[in-house]
Parts: C-alpha cells; structure tokens; sequence
C-alpha cells in the first residue's frame, strides 16, 4: 500500500506539469488564432470596400450591380451546400432529408428570413450605389453608423441595456460621422466626386438607408431566431434563396431590359468576379473565424480597417486627407473600440461564457456576425 501510495505521488507532480504544459500550448495555439482572426477581418472589411470602389470607377462600361448581388447570392448557397454534404460525408440521402426537413417540413421558420432576406437584398444594393458615389474612406467611416442603429434597435425591440461607456461611444460616433460628412461637403472631396459623373448626396443618402436597414435587420433576425437550432450554413441558404429570388426581381425591375440586350455577365471582367467571390465567400470566412476572436478584437478589426482603407484610396484614388477628416476618422476609430469593450459588471462572467460559447462550436458569436455573410460586404 505505501509503494502505491509513492507512486501515485510521484505520478500527481508529473501529471500537474503535463497539464501546465498541454494548457500552455493551447494558450499559444489561441493567441496565434486570434491573430490570424485579426489579420482576415482587416483584410476582408477594408478589401471589399476597395475592391468596389475601384471596379465602379474604372472608365468604360460597368458591370450590372443587381447582377453582382444575385450571382453572389448564388454563389452562397452553393458553398453552403457544400458545406453541409461535407459534414454529411457525402451521404446524399441525409443530405437531401436535412434539405426537405429544414426548407420545406419546417416552412414557417424559413418564411420567417423573408424579412431580413428582403432588408439585405436592399442593403447590398445600395452599398453598390454608396461606394460608387462616395470615396472608400468616407465611406467605411459613414458606415459605421450601423452600430448606432443596430445599438438603437436592440434597445427598443429586444430591451437590450447598455453601459454609459457605450452610450458614450454612440454620441462620439455620431459626432466623428458628422464632422467627416461636413468636412465632405465643404472639401476637396464634393468637387473630385462631381467632376467624375458621381452624386455625393445619392451616395450619402445609400449609406445611411443602409445603416438603418443593417441595424433593423440584424436585430429582427436574431428576435425571431432565438432558440433556433439551425446551423449557420442552413441559416445562410434560406436566407440566400430569398435573396436569389428578390434579386432577380429586382435586377428585372431596374436593368431587366439593358441585361436582356446586353446578357447577364455583361462587363464582368476578372476583378469584378473578385469582388463578388469576396462578397460571397469573406462574410461565410470571417463567419468561421470570428469564433476565435473577442468583442474587442472584432472592434479593433474594424478600427484598423478603416486606417487601412484611407491610406490606400490616399494611394489609389488620390484621397484627401485633412485635419477635420482625421478628426472625424479617430473620434469613430476610438468609439468603435469603446463600444467593443465588456460591461463593467460583466467582466468577471466573460470566461465562462466565452467557454459556454466554444462548448457549442461558437454558434453564438457566428450569428452575430451572419449579417457579414451577406454583406457586401
């Protein structure tokens, strides 16, 4: 008995280093994660707005953006499909009876992503229209004013309860906006915009329509999906076969007749597929890898692809950038990073619901961020 004894003591100390050992490694494997996360939301929140900006302004005739939508859309629910056979193992049958339960058996709860599927579609349409008609910068700063609606609704529809330090950021989000817009209308900037055939106040006016239709629709879509157990690639296919059938009606309302001469993929060129693989496939990436990244880290993200978008359209579309516009741009820099920040009184609570949140394969943190798989970006 007392040899066992000492063995089992020795064997305690051993396992105590091995767990040490095992939780470090992970611990590194997390910060590296993260970092990767950082680096893919940068890259995909500042490359689409670029990528936009540059294929509307190019000289010569554009692509159809109602076309775009639909083919990204289309492209979607593909790889979503996909998706789903992969982690059927190709089983064509389960596959199909996971299709009919969820699409057709369960009919009121796909109906139900009508709505939020209708708001999308308009949103990606007139993100089109914004980034044509305003510079990147102006407008990545401008539409950060989603986070002032969507803030709102949540207040007024799911009696969401915010921290003064995040009321704080709204009012110094909206004070940031405002002095970039009016710098905007006085500037450099109305004068380049109008003397290249474009409309600031039409570009304005699509942001902010956007803005409020993001933060409506992100706050709809989670009100009536709560306690759903759909995954978030069956969510992204009901929610992209609304969006198919709503964009083609309205690409037929708007350029039906000029598509109809001119043909679907008409003025689709290898940087305007770019942009609609990026705008179908970045929101289904960043979807996958938003679960390693935090609050804070998600804003910093944003944050810093701001910076980057400015420097680059600096470079690339010979933006202006002043005192007043730099201003502006840090006010919603800082108010974006202070609204990321946890409520003070539940601080001590973040380790556990960010361990609740992984236990369930991070289904939480993607529906957060199932508005990005139908961003445009």
């Amino acid at each position: 008995m007392m040899i066992m004894a000492v063995a089992a003591s020795n064997e305690s100390p051993n396992r105590n280093t091995e767990d040490k050992t095992s939780a470090r490694r992970q611990n590194e494997v997390n910060k590296k994660l993260k970092y990767i996360s950082l680096a893919i939301l940068v890259i995909q929140n500042a490359s689409l707005i670029l990528s936009i900006r540059y294929v509307r302004t190019l000289p010569g005739e554009h692509f159809y953006t109602t076309s775009a939508v639909v083919m990204a859309e289309v492209l979607k629910v593909l790889t979503c499909l996909v998706i789903i056979l992969i982690q059927k193992r190709g089983n064509v049958k389960s596959f199909v009876s996971l299709l009919y339960d969820s699409l057709v058996v369960q009919y009121l709860d796909t109906l139900k992503l009508a709505v939020p599927s209708l708001i999308y579609t308009l949103q990606n349409n007139l993100q089109y229209v914004a980034i044509s008609n305003l510079p990147a910068a102006t407008f990545q700063v401008t539409y950060q004013l989603k986070i002032l609606t969507t803030a709102l609704f949540s207040v007024l529809m799911l009696r969401k309860s915010l921290s003064k330090i995040q009321w704080i950021s709204l009012v110094l989000l909206f004070a940031g906006v405002a002095i970039v817009q009016v710098e905007q209308e006085g500037g450099k900037q109305k004068e380049a915009v109008t003397s290249a055939n474009q409309n600031y106040f039409k570009g304005l006016v699509s942001v902010i329509i956007s803005c409020l239709s993001s933060g409506f629709a992100g706050v709809y879509f989670e009100k009536i999906l709560k306690g759903s157990s759909a995954s978030v690639w069956m969510r992204n296919i009901q929610l992209g076969i609304f969006g198919t059938v709503l964009g083609l009606l309205g690409m037929w309302w708007n350029d039906g007749a000029a598509i109809a001469e001119k043909g679907f993929l008409f003025g689709y060129t290898p940087m305007v597929w770019g942009v609609i693989f990026n705008q179908a496939f970045g929101g289904l990436l960043v979807a996958v890898v938003v679960k390693y990244a935090d609050n804070i880290l998600k804003g910093f993200a944003t944050s810093f692809s701001i910076i980057v978008s400015t420097i680059t359209s600096v470079y690339l579309f010979g933006f202006h950038v002043d005192l007043i516009f730099t201003l502006g741009a840090g006010l919603v820099i800082g108010a974006v990073y202070m609204y990321s920040l946890p409520k003070p009184n539940s601080s001590t609570s973040s380790t556990s619901t960010s361990s609740s949140s992984h236990s369930k394969g991070g289904d939480s943190e993607l529906d957060a961020f199932l508005p990005k798989s139908v961003l445009v970006k």
